[in-house]
């Protein structure tokens, strides 16, 4: 006995011939419109029917069909929206789902930030990821399903793929696959602006994209021909690793000499004595704000992820005609790629040369722990940490006011608004006193005992300023 298969957008017919080679029985399977429940509440993906003869089928299938087809067609025009993609996200652990989960929510502003318009949101916890596909055959082709019922052109996963598994998913879901160090460059591409921004974007591009070359399908290796006698000459991978490399060294050099003329800037701030003070945080914690509250600037203050990838210096004028130059740096993220980190090697130089740190996060933040130690890990990989820090707990009035302070008292943190500038004349004096009264008293300890000034003369130079 066979089967013949019909295979159409919505729906699939198999009908089963008997032993004498006439048709028989019929089973169709077709994809539901999203939202379709069972009988026990749960969402039906698709639905199984048959008929025990095609001679006794009376329904008229082109119309059920028909109908099929229109209910999505609806359900896609509700759901589509002009220039953005849809997406489905999916995250896969071996450990805790809660944690897993966050960084799927959080991997849904990024896919927001990106341009794309999330439809669904899958999470999987497994004993051991699937090495050929992270997440097995079976949740694949669920995926596969649930994304032709939802219109999804985009597959997003938070997890890094490797080559092969990238080629893999692609080719079995005929999908646009992405996974979150793809979705984080293209963000970057998008908001690079100045010259040295899209070269550091590019760098990491060409760092990312260098190893998968080889995991393109087989059409892109196919020969291209060559010159007299030195054979079928270089395949298109050969000559795509060839030119990346050529083009790397290319960014290299340019960023190099920019580079340099940033540190000559840097240098002549410090002939002058300017202190330099640099935000640093997790993005979206709300530093540009701070930094518009502070020097009274326009920066742009964007409610999305990395708005600011080029740094931003201001002057902030003390009394006593003292003045600091403060700097905006670029945001962090939880497994920001090290391609990127070391792209953005000279922006974040701005922060290398710092005489004081402001860790600025997010007090509204359920997880902000998490994203302390997320920006911490980088300072350290950074080999920053013996600069000194000031922890500032951003956007209080929408926090919750015991967290904020149980958080300042843990970090001795100062709390402020950037948005309403609560907490700033705090601020404002905790840097005062890191920069000059704190520094003053440290020289004046480490002079000989000779020339130290009365200690009256400190209390005074303090209670002064």
């Amino acid at each position: 006995m066979t089967d013949l298969t019909l295979l159409r957008l919505d729906a699939v017919v198999v009908v089963q011939s008997q032993p004498d080679g006439l048709p028989g029985a019929v089973e169709f399977a077709h994809l539901l419109p999203p939202g379709t429940r069972g009988p026990d509440g749960a969402a039906v993906l698709h639905r199984v029917e048959g008929r025990p003869s095609v001679y006794g089928w009376e329904d008229d299938f082109s119309a059920f069909i028909r109908d099929l087809e229109t209910q999505f067609r609806d359900q896609g025009a509700s759901r589509s929206v002009a220039g953005r993609e849809n997406a489905v996200l999916l995250s896969v652990t071996t450990r805790d789902a809660r944690a897993a989960r966050r960084s799927l929510e959080e991997l849904e502003r990024l896919a927001h930030t990106a341009g794309l318009r999330v439809v669904d949101q899958q999470l999987q916890v497994r004993r051991e990821l699937d090495g050929r596909t992270l997440v097995g055959q079976g949740k694949l082709k669920e995926l596969m399903v649930r994304c032709m019922q939802l219109g999804a052109e985009v597959l997003v996963f938070d997890q890094e793929l490797s080559p092969s598994q990238l080629r893999n998913i692609a080719t079995e879901t005929d999908l646009k696959v992405l996974d979150r160090t793809q979705l984080i460059l293209d963000i970057f591409s998008q908001r690079a602006s100045t010259r040295e921004g899209k070269l550091q974007v590019e760098l990491a591009q060409l760092r990312y994209r260098k190893p998968r070359l080889a995991a393109m399908p087989t059409a892109m290796s196919r020969l291209t021909g060559g010159i007299g006698g030195r054979g079928p000459g270089e395949t298109k991978l050969e000559i795509n690793r060839r030119r990346a490399d050529e083009r790397e060294h290319q960014v290299e050099r340019q960023l190099a000499e920019i580079s340099a003329q940033r540190k000559m800037r840097r240098d002549r701030r410090k002939r002058v004595g300017l202190p330099l003070v640099a935000i640093i945080g997790y993005t979206n914690a709300g530093k540009s704000t701070l930094l518009n509250r502070m020097t009274s600037s326009a920066v742009d203050a964007e409610d999305k992820l990395f708005a600011t990838l080029d740094p931003t210096s201001r002057r902030l004028r003390f009394p006593e005609a003292r003045e600091i130059i403060l700097t905006d740096t670029v945001g962090f993220i939880r497994n920001l790629p090290k391609d990127l980190v070391h792209a953005f090697r000279s922006t974040l130089d701005e922060a290398l040369d710092a005489d004081l740190l402001l860790h600025v996060v997010n007090a509204a933040e359920t997880d902000v722990g998490v994203q302390k130690e997320a920006v911490d890990r980088v300072v350290a990989d950074l080999e920053a940490t013996d600069i000194p820090t000031l922890v500032v707990l951003n956007q209080i009035d929408r926090a919750d006011p015991e967290v904020v302070a149980a958080r300042t008292a843990e970090w001795d943190a100062v709390a402020v608004s950037g948005a309403t500038g609560e907490g700033l004349p705090a601020l404002l004096d905790r840097v005062e006193r890191a920069l000059f009264r704190e520094r003053a008293a440290a020289q004046w300890a480490r002079r000989p005992e000779a020339d130290s000034p009365p200690v009256s003369e400190l209390a005074n130079d303090s209670e002064g300023r």
